[in-house]
């Protein structure tokens, strides 16, 4: 406090007040001070903490040197970095999952309307380079993943008519998923599984396709009505034949002794009656015999 300054609280107060304000300024003082040692232990620990950099599980670490990529790539755990000098940008190298509806041709041209779901994840040991062509995670999958997915899709189900595409659907999965895996194996993305979770077509081909199950509904019942009777009439003629041989059977059997046993086997002692070309007269056997039997008995 200048001599100034307490002369003219003399003059104001009458009075003198110097012991309270040199005790005010001194705790300011005090205040000043601690928050400076605050401000210089805050930046001397992220001066610090800036030497450091920790890589979190299913990370790894691209090192640039004043922006330039360098080839050693950071693993999970904590390293020591110069600040200001180096930077680190962290790639995640866990498996990802990425949906996507892309629409193709068949070979028949019809409209394919597929839904897949795919899992991929990049190669660890090419994190610097992929980000060096590409960059982050978002940008990968807007620049490569999605357009390999589409273009290779269109280049498969060109292959195939729309029925092969449902009749055929693994081996549609496995040529997908092989020339996926070929394309992206060029930016160092690895793919791990690969879905077709909806395949769909247009309402024209869905409502075709019904009516050809139809029509082979109604020609497969037609042909089981055609080889039912084709059958029935078989077994008739089966049937007639087995009829007429048997009665040839039964005529090649009759001979006349035969035919003269079992009708003495079958008389039971009455004569029958024969009535001649006249209706009008009738002759009973057995009467003419009981007559003859009677004027020759003594």
């Amino acid at each position: 406090m200048t001599k100034d300054k307490i002369t003219y609280l003399i003059m104001q107060n009458g009075e003198v007040e110097i012991p309270t304000m040199v005790a005010r300024a001194t705790k300011k003082n005090r205040d000043l001070t601690a928050v400076k040692f605050v401000v210089m232990f805050l930046f001397a620990f992220g001066l610090l903490a800036s030497c450091f950099v920790i890589i979190g599980p299913g990370q790894r670490g691209v090192l640039m040197q004043f922006g330039r990529i360098e080839e050693q790539i950071l693993g999970e755990g904590i390293h020591l970095i110069i600040p200001l000098v180096n930077t680190v940008e962290k790639i995640s190298v866990r498996v990802q999952n990425q949906e996507i509806s892309a629409e193709a041709s068949s070979k028949d041209l019809q409209e394919v309307y597929t839904d897949v779901a795919l899992n991929w994840h990049i190669m660890p040991s090419a994190v610097n380079l992929i980000f060096q062509r590409v960059g982050d995670s978002p940008a990968i999958v807007g620049r490569i993943i999605n357009p390999a997915l589409e273009e290779v899709l269109k280049a498969v189900m060109a292959k195939y008519t729309a029925e092969e595409i449902i009749t055929k659907r693994g081996e549609v999965k496995a040529g997908v998923d092989d020339h996926l895996k070929s394309r992206l194996a060029n930016y160092y993305i690895a793919v791990d599984d690969i879905s077709l979770v909806h395949v769909r077509f247009s309402q024209r081909f869905s409502d075709a396709v019904e009516a050809k199950q139809i029509a082979e509904q109604e020609a497969k019942r037609a042909e089981f009505i055609a080889q039912k009777a084709a059958k029935e009439a078989e077994a008739k003629v089966n049937l007639a034949k087995g009829e007429a041989e048997a009665q040839r059977l039964l005529r090649d059997s009759l001979t006349p002794e035969l035919l003269t046993k079992q009708a003495i086997e079958k008389w039971n002692g009455e004569l029958p009656v024969i009535v001649g070309s006249d209706a009008k007269q009738v002759v009973n056997l057995t009467d003419i015999i009981t007559s003859h039997q009677t004027a020759t008995t003594p």
